[in-house]
């Protein structure tokens, strides 16, 4: 995949039909998604639980584009091997998740993926600072994570333009998760994000059998934060 820093949108599954993921991947993909973004959440870490490796396998035939495995998991490092077999083109972990993050991005471009460490709302930029050269991407959280659906953290439009202050030319990505919508994806995408995950957002008033409303919806994000 070439590095560009074009506006990409990046639905997260997990606000689709969980009945119906190989259908549900395949509308947003033929509607205009860049990426699949995939939270993994483990009851520990964050306050919900969600995919492990055999979901992310099963997901991972209707998948024809990217698939981008974030995961919220507490230890981390023991599952990165289970995540990259199951088919993840990219693995980001929490820099809280463990006390060697270091060691954890190391891990997952040893598995031949493409690695992110991702920022709680609560955690300094600085955090990172030290690692970006082992980054494909850097994930700042809009919302505290573990659950879809909550309000926009608008602190972080700092932490997101003085990350990108921070990464100058690398051909590092910087993607926000959490309250992004028509109306917040100017304010992260003028900062420097460039790959917006959405979920309610993205699914809202579509099915399956309605993916136009999909289309509609991302058409609309990605616009907003192309319009800055």
């Amino acid at each position: 995949m070439n590095f560009d820093r074009r506006i990409k949108i990046a639905p997260s599954i997990l606000s689709a039909d969980f009945a119906d993921f190989g259908r549900e991947i395949r509308a947003i993909e033929a509607e205009g998604a860049d990426w699949v973004h995939v939270d993994v959440m483990d009851g520990h870490f964050v306050p919900n639980l969600t995919f492990g490796p055999p979901a992310v396998k099963a997901f991972r035939p209707h998948v024809r584009g990217f698939m981008d495995v974030h995961l919220m998991i507490a230890p981390v490092d023991a599952y990165i091997d289970a995540y990259a077999e199951a088919g993840a083109d990219m693995i980001t972990a929490h820099v809280e998740a463990g006390p060697h993050p270091h060691r954890t991005l190391q891990a997952i471009r040893g598995a031949g993926k493409k690695a992110g460490i991702a920022l709680n709302p609560g955690t300094p930029v600085e955090a990172v600072e030290y690692l970006l050269d082992l980054c494909d991407t850097v994930l700042v959280m809009t919302v505290n994570p573990g659950f879809g659906g909550q309000k926009f953290i608008h602190s972080q439009i700092d932490k997101i333009a003085r990350l990108r202050g921070m990464i100058g030319d690398r051909p590092i990505h910087i993607q926000v998760d959490g309250g992004i919508d028509a109306k917040t994806a100017p304010l992260v995408a003028k900062a420097g994000a460039d790959v917006l995950v959405a979920g309610s957002a993205v699914f809202k008033g579509g099915s399956v059998d309605q993916p136009a409303i999909y289309g509609g919806n991302i058409r609309a994000i990605r616009e907003a934060a192309q319009a800055v």
